[in-house]
């Protein structure tokens, strides 16, 4: 098959052909049809990720139709049409147990711990557990729009955040996890500030449902703003970029009582971010983290988007083919456009 594929980090990856992957005995190897190109691949290109073993081929935002199946695999067949969480659980450790595959102690990933989905064809495992059939009517851009970057937040304001209608909610970064929380936010009642430092990103976001905008360049203070605007902070800030910045002006925009969720991923000098510590003791503060969504609380998120409350199809911003995909990999430290990009194997 042909893959996107590096030897080495930060080196710009090519294209190569690649022995096809065999489904294990729980598994299944899926025909990749689109599959969204994620910062979190980047971070992974750019040797962030302790998981990733050289060399490697990237993509987790995948969806395609089945194209093997394991032999122990009772759930799935030749033909169906499928998407995933980024992490696979592996059905047998506490977290599991418990129902949050998401944080499973023996998680596999695609794209991370194990080859993924910039390919003709990925390998998913613990197929029955993760494997989300797709209904008849969502096209496969949009499955992978859903990606790591709409359940992440869809669970980050729903389940995390506890968000309610009528709510202040910010949110820091209008890249694809911002924008997806920015709709899911709004279509349930919430009214929504988003936060960026372009005007472009932050038009999309107003037509996305965002009630008001922030633009943070040329030195505004974000949180001042944020609490004039909400008459005391906000109920639920977000942070969708991840970086020491725009945690620390999420933390800083709530009232009291307020609930963070960092979505954005704290990695290489943002690992550690500062957090005023005396603010969150005071204001009684909630600060958690949002790491994915379980196979099995997709179907409420796919029963809205079915009825059209959320239309995560509005999202994707382009298309490119395989060949594009290393220089539009390399490029995302840029942060350049709007919405998100789908890569079609």
């Amino acid at each position: 098959m042909r893959a996107v594929y590096y030897e080495k980090f930060t080196a710009l990856p090519t294209i190569e052909t690649v022995s096809d992957p065999t489904p294990s005995p729980t598994g299944v190897v899926v025909k990749v049809e689109a599959t969204g190109l994620c910062r979190s691949d980047w971070h992974g290109w750019m040797g962030h990720d302790p998981d990733i073993k050289l060399p490697h081929v990237p993509g987790h935002e995948l969806a395609g139709t089945i194209h093997a199946v394991g032999r122990d695999v009772k759930t799935l067949k030749l033909g169906d049409r499928v998407t995933v969480p980024f992490v696979s659980g592996c059905g047998h450790c506490p977290q599991c147990a418990a129902g949050q595959q998401q944080i499973c102690d023996n998680q596999v990933q695609p794209g991370f711990t194990c080859w993924g989905s910039f390919a003709e064809y990925v390998a998913l495992e613990f197929a029955d557990l993760n494997v989300v059939k797709l209904p008849d009517a969502m096209s496969f851009d949009t499955a992978a729009a859903l990606g790591c970057r709409f359940v992440t937040s869809f669970s980050a304001v729903i389940d995390k955040g506890r968000c309610q209608p009528g709510e202040w909610v910010a949110v820091h970064g209008c890249g694809g996890v911002g924008l997806s929380a920015i709709m899911i936010a709004s279509a349930i009642g919430a009214q929504v500030i988003a936060v960026d430092l372009t005007d472009e990103k932050l038009a999309l976001a107003k037509a996305l449902g965002a009630t008001a905008t922030v633009n943070a360049s040329g030195g505004v203070k974000v949180a001042n703003a944020i609490r004039d605007l909400t008459g005391g902070g906000a109920h639920l800030s977000i942070d969708a970029l991840g970086h020491s910045v725009t945690a620390m002006n999420s933390v800083r925009s709530l009232r009291k009582r307020g609930r963070h969720v960092q979505v954005g991923l704290m990695l290489a000098e943002h690992a550690r971010a500062p957090l005023p510590m005396d603010r969150i003791i005071a204001f009684e503060l909630e600060i958690k983290g949002s790491h994915g969504m379980q196979a099995h609380r997709y179907p409420e998120m796919l029963r809205m988007i079915a009825q059209g409350i959320l239309q995560p199809e509005k999202l994707v911003a382009k298309t490119i083919p395989l060949d594009a995909a290393p220089a539009a990999l390399a490029a995302m430290d840029r942060f350049e456009g709007t919405g998100i990009t789908i890569i079609r194997p």
